[in-house]
């Protein structure tokens, strides 16, 4: 098999973290070479991108200012999480044969940090020129089991509650009703051994 990019996406709760460690497990038990490297990245805007989501900064006060500011900075760490000459996804690829796997990629931009169909144009501009992935996983959760999820973490980010992440998951579901490369939708209440399963039988068959 080719190294792929392959991407995870949902609302936060959804498992894309424990699903792309899984996939990664399953690629290094094939004698493959695997990576988790999420977004935000480790770079210095990735970092920065962190301590706005965990409240430890104030950009600005203005939601919806606030969410055109993080859509520019996630655009700058995207670039970075490409390209970078250091562990760039596309440095790993093709030089280093290695598949990488990414929770969250330009399809969050479009999720969290829009409200309307001007901010749909903003984001998708901002974004334009970076490639698809070989594969997209959603992992589609209905807003009350996330709540249930995330409701004892240690910390909240900014954008676990509810009225956005009812927001955000109808933004998924318009994103991905319009998305026409290779993507496999799954039920993310499945147990997380049987979701692993259907991703593994749709690689092999896919790619």
């Amino acid at each position: 098999m080719k190294p792929l990019f392959i991407v995870f996406e949902g609302i936060d709760g959804s498992g894309t973290s424990t699903q792309a460690s899984l996939l990664k497990d399953y690629f290094l038990d094939r004698g493959d070479r695997a990576i988790v490297s999420p977004e935000p990245s480790n770079g210095p805007i990735g970092k920065l991108i962190r301590e706005a989501l965990q409240n430890k900064m104030i950009l600005i006060q203005n939601s919806q200012k606030f969410d055109e500011q993080m859509a520019y900075l996630f655009a700058a760490d995207r670039h970075y999480h490409l390209y970078n000459d250091i562990d760039g996804v596309f440095k790993l690829i093709g030089n280093e044969n290695t598949h990488v796997i990414t929770p969250r990629y330009y399809f969050s931009s479009l999720a969290y940090n829009c409200n309307n169909k001007q901010d749909f144009e903003f984001v998708r501009s901002l974004n334009q020129r970076f490639p698809n992935p070989d594969l997209v996983i959603y992992l589609d959760l209905p807003i009350e089991v996330a709540l249930e999820r995330i409701r004892d973490r240690s910390f909240k980010e900014v954008y676990e509650h509810r009225e956005k992440l009812l927001k955000v998951r109808q933004n998924y579901q318009y994103v991905f009703e319009n998305y026409h490369s290779l993507l496999l939708k799954v039920d993310g209440t499945e147990s997380k051994e049987g979701i692993h399963k259907k991703i593994i039988n749709f690689l092999e068959k896919e790619t």
